[in-house]
């Protein structure tokens, strides 16, 4: 189950921009998070998201706006804003050579554990992280989920008030990952607020909020269900036939059909009227004989919802185009 997050802001942007010469990497975004929140935020590649969290953690210096992190500007308090977060990287960033208590050990110096402290937060990470009888092993013998989970805890060593998680997960198996967001959960119950950004949509499922950024903006903010139900508002059909590519084919220019997309094996199809587009998709995959498994009215996912906010922004971007003169 999903703590619910406490009152008070703990992280905090208000039109945060950031240029490198004409480029503009991040165009006025804003958003607040509270304390012990899981916020998610996400965009694909090239959208803005790391350059947003590199200027959160201190290591980049915004063009313009404001920011802050714990309390501490982000402009002009970066050494403080260091002290009170964790980063953990999608790219295991431990070292292979030492042992999981090694590790422990190296970081607590890192992050300035007080010496008389480290006994106890190695007790703690050890026992968080699931690894009390792994202490001993060479981390380069852990399995992958057990490296995240020591990456993790290595990341909250020094206690600190606000977590940044980049692609924790990837290339972790499914029972590795739902182990580890019940790490991710423990932390937020405990009062650490973590931002996490992740290309795997059941995850997003996961965080009380969710930013979504594209190319330098931010286009969507809220709980997940109430962008299920505000950013999708049309219906959604799932069809899956004897033959999806000809079924995509067949159906794409259809006028009662909105958008129809790839979705596993299967179509994702958007309609205004869903009686109506049914008849009209039998009718269509039945003259070219094309056989219909299963067309049902379905609930979005966040996928549904993603793929719809960027093609809507695509859509924008393009009508701007024709209208400027040639």
């Amino acid at each position: 189950m999903i703590p619910s997050p406490p009152d008070g802001p703990a992280l905090e942007i208000r039109d945060l921009v950031k240029t490198f010469g004409d480029f503009v990497a991040v165009d006025h975004v804003s958003f607040k998070v509270t304390k012990g929140e899981i916020f998610g935020f996400l965009g694909p590649n090239g959208a803005g998201k790391s350059t947003v969290i590199r200027m959160l953690c201190g290591l980049l210096t915004p063009t313009s706006g404001y920011g802050s992190v714990a309390g501490y500007d982000v402009s002009k308090d970066p050494e403080e804003i260091r002290k009170n977060i964790g980063y953990m990287s999608q790219k295991f960033s431990l070292y292979d050579d030492l042992t999981v208590e090694e590790n422990i050990d190296f970081f607590s110096r890192i992050y300035s554990v007080p010496r008389e402290m480290r006994p106890e937060r190695k007790a703690y990470v050890l026992r968080m992280a699931g690894l009390e009888d792994r202490r001993t092993t060479l981390t380069k013998l852990l399995a992958g989920g057990w490296k995240q989970r020591l990456a993790l805890g290595c990341a909250v060593v020094h206690n600190p008030r606000i977590l940044f998680l980049d692609e924790p997960t990837s290339g972790v198996d499914p029972i590795a990952r739902r182990s580890f967001w019940d790490l991710i959960y423990q932390l937020a119950e405990a009062g650490h607020t973590v931002l996490v950004t992740t290309h795997y949509m059941d995850e997003a499922e996961y965080c009380h909020r969710l930013a979504l950024i594209y190319a330098g903006k931010l286009i969507a903010l809220g709980e997940p269900d109430t962008l299920k139900r505000e950013m999708h508002s049309h219906q959604l059909l799932q069809l899956d036939t004897s033959d999806f590519l000809a079924s995509m084919r067949a159906l794409e220019n259809d006028p009662m059909v909105l958008d129809v997309a790839v979705f596993g094996a299967g179509l994702h199809v958007t309609v205004s009227d869903t009686e109506a587009a049914m008849a009209r998709i039998r009718q269509v995959l039945g003259a070219q004989h094309i056989e219909i498994k299963r067309l049902e009215s379905i609930l979005p996912s966040m996928e549904d919802v993603f793929v719809g906010l960027i093609e809507a922004e695509e859509q924008k971007k393009a009508e701007e185009q024709k209208k400027k003169p040639s």
